[in-house]
């Protein structure tokens, strides 16, 4: 679900002491598009580019199956097949990953 190493490199990119402001940086900016997308407010004609920007985000967290699904869902809102797409699914992957994420930074503090 995590991409530790994907983590590890990114802490050694931007330094032990800015690792935590670029997480949670990286994180509002995902909650910026997560959060309309659960109250059903998101903008499904920018569904397409909602999922890439997310998918972006995911990748630099090292959230590789949270990446993944966004691509899925980044394709098939291309193709014509947004209405296709799991929010639902996207929402609890999300959940999962940010949870395992926390879990992992409040072991290591």
């Amino acid at each position: 679900m995590i991409d530790w190493d994907r983590l590890s490199e990114l802490r050694n990119e931007v330094g032990a002491e800015d690792f935590e402001e670029v997480v949670e940086l990286f994180m509002e900016e995902v909650d910026s598009i997560i959060e309309p997308m659960r109250q059903g407010a998101n903008d499904k004609a920018n569904l397409e580019n909602d999922l890439h920007f997310l998918k972006g985000c995911a990748l630099n967290l090292g959230f590789a199956g949270f990446a993944d699904l966004c691509h899925q869902g980044e394709k098939q809102a291309a193709a014509g097949q947004g209405e296709t797409v799991s929010i639902s699914e996207v929402l609890a992957v999300f959940d999962q990953s940010k949870a395992c994420l926390e879990e992992e930074r409040h072991v290591r503090m």
